[in-house]
């Protein structure tokens, strides 16, 4: 392995532009959130699924005949059900603090996070969410097209001139970078500049972060799915809402601190141990 691979690079963010441009090709006068808008971007990154593969194809080496363009790209069947078990329930340790918080003020805690686990198995509750495009675009076509572009086609690109732990930190930058575009819809709705350079700079930050992590459990799993859920979960919790957590009273808000504090901790101690590839039958990336 080589500690610089130019081509591969290079190719990545072709991928990431392309990514990026297919959601330009349309003529727009309307916002991101405009049901028309959306169902055009939906039609772009369709085409991302489609076409994104290639590059594996065109592009990536494979070490051995045994291992399918599927296997590399992380969609196989063994090991599955442990793949979307444990990055899920690592990912809700990660989260014990914002799920906590958005519980309290009912009268019993438990009770509330009973009748909310008991939502998610309501089929009218799925059928009402499912009628909103921005629920679409937010819990399934973003995070499925970004998870198999960046992560199922772009890593196992890198990881043949790289070694898994580069590709953990090499492989988010082209995510971050490619949420950028953003800035343009803001510049279209009237945002001041300072104002825009901040949230782009945070919204970098942030994707780059949650790459690293989608691309640890790509390495760690050898498997696609999970990352679609977990990056689904993430957009449906959204970011910690750490200011409203200082409006609370002085103990309760030192309690939610404080199981914040407790989640991220757990979060650190259990991600290798429930990340063992061992019980993904995953023999691919050593990490």
């Amino acid at each position: 392995m080589s500690s610089w691979c130019p081509k591969e690079i290079c190719v990545c963010f072709f991928l990431s532009v392309l990514y990026v441009g297919s959601l330009y090709i349309w003529k727009e006068t309307q916002r991101r959130d405009d049901p028309t808008t959306i169902k055009k971007r939906c039609i772009s990154v369709f085409f991302m699924t489609v076409v994104s593969p290639f590059f594996v194809i065109w592009f990536g080496s494979n070490d051995s005949e045994e291992v399918t363009l599927w296997t590399r790209m992380g969609l196989r069947w063994e090991g599955l059900v442990p793949a979307l078990l444990l990055p899920m329930i690592l990912t809700c340790i990660l989260f014990l603090g914002p799920i906590v918080q958005s519980h309290v003020g009912q009268t019993n805690l438990l009770q509330s996070l009973y009748s909310s686990v008991c939502l998610y198995f309501d089929p009218l509750y799925w059928y009402n969410t499912s009628q909103n495009p921005i629920w679409w675009r937010n819990q399934v076509v973003a995070p499925f097209s970004e998870e198999f572009t960046f992560r199922a086609c772009m890593l196992p690109i890198l990881l043949q001139c790289v070694s898994p732990g580069r590709a953990v930190f090499i492989a988010p930058l082209f995510f971050g970078v490619a949420h950028l575009h953003h800035a343009v819809d803001r510049v279209r709705a009237g945002t001041d500049l300072p104002t825009i350079i901040l949230v782009s700079s945070f919204q970098f930050l942030y994707t780059s972060v949650f790459g690293f992590y989608s691309a640890f459990l790509f390495i760690r799993t050898g498997h696609f799915l999970p990352l679609f859920a977990v990056h689904a979960f993430c957009n449906h919790m959204g970011l910690p809402e750490l200011k409203n957590m200082m409006r609370f009273g002085s103990p309760l808000r030192y309690k939610l601190l404080a199981v914040h504090v407790a989640g991220l901790v757990a979060w650190y101690y259990l991600l290798f141990p429930l990340t063992e590839p061992a019980y993904f039958s995953n023999t691919r990336y050593p990490l």
